[in-house]
């Protein structure tokens, strides 16, 4: 698609559902024009959702894999095609695996790690060389507030959003002087498709009513990225609050918590 218009253009992983999906809506109507990516054919459904969410807002889908070599090249050739200038990049792809750690499938871990951590990696030098070199763009990351605390029964996945969390915060120290601004976000349990693809349906946490929108927990997430906030825990009043318990309790209480609601069976 030609760079004709005067809007600017955002990338968008992770968006064929829940809150990438709705990322791509608010840059949408926040005035971008829109690439959204994801592995699977719905992502092709996107753009027109877009359109009529912002009938100036150009859309478009490219479907990839980021979890294997070449995808994160392959979607960042079709953002930049002809000379296009990424201004934004929302960097949301990612899974989770739930259980014990010494059952679940170390495949799946591996493919969870190469999704959430190498890729996200990958994707942000492209993006943050790119930027820096114009001296200026806007990174936004998804973590969570798996990254804030210990996860029993998600051990493997609350590390990679403990990294993506450090990626985020020390790269934007590193950008700022650059023009570049970096903003991440750390969503609760949110009303997605999450705990069905971590293998975590019979859990308290995932049968829990009290899972947040994604569509609150998009709006929130962009308009920190339009303040150049550092982050934001993002959904319900109750949310924000474990999100700054999470900044006081030792991690002993805060594991025993977790454990309770992720552990395979405990919403039964």
């Amino acid at each position: 698609m030609p760079d004709t218009t005067a809007r600017p253009f955002a990338v968008v992983t992770g968006a064929s559902t829940g809150i990438g999906r709705e990322l791509a809506a608010q840059f949408a109507a926040g005035g971008y024009d829109v690439l959204v990516a994801a592995e699977d054919d719905r992502i092709h459904d996107v753009p027109a959702a877009l359109s009529a969410v912002s009938p100036d807002a150009r859309a478009e889908a490219v479907q990839v894999d980021l979890a294997v070599p070449g995808g994160v090249e392959r979607l960042w050739a079709a953002a930049t095609a002809g000379g296009r200038v990424v201004d934004a990049v929302a960097l949301h792809a990612g899974v989770g695996v739930g259980g014990e750690f010494t059952t679940t499938p170390l495949a799946d871990e591996e493919r969870m790690i190469a999704l959430n951590v190498v890729s996200v990696v990958h994707l942000a030098k492209l993006a943050a060389t790119d930027m820096a070199a114009r001296g200026e763009g806007r990174l936004l990351f998804t973590s969570s507030l798996a990254a804030r605390v210990p996860a029993p029964y998600q051990a493997v996945y609350g590390a990679t959003k403990a990294f993506v969390q450090s990626l985020a915060q020390s790269l934007r120290q590193e950008l700022e002087q650059r023009g570049v601004v970096v903003t991440a976000f750390l969503p609760g349990p949110t009303d997605t498709e999450f705990f069905d693809r971590a293998g975590m349906q019979d859990t308290a946490m995932a049968q829990t009513s009290a899972k947040d929108d994604p569509v609150t927990v998009a709006e929130q997430a962009f308009a920190a990225f339009r303040k150049g906030r550092d982050h934001v825990v993002t959904g319900s009043l109750g949310t924000k609050v474990q999100g700054a318990v999470a900044n006081v309790l030792p991690n002993a209480p805060l594991a025993k918590g977790q454990g309770k609601l992720a552990a395979p069976g405990s919403g039964e």
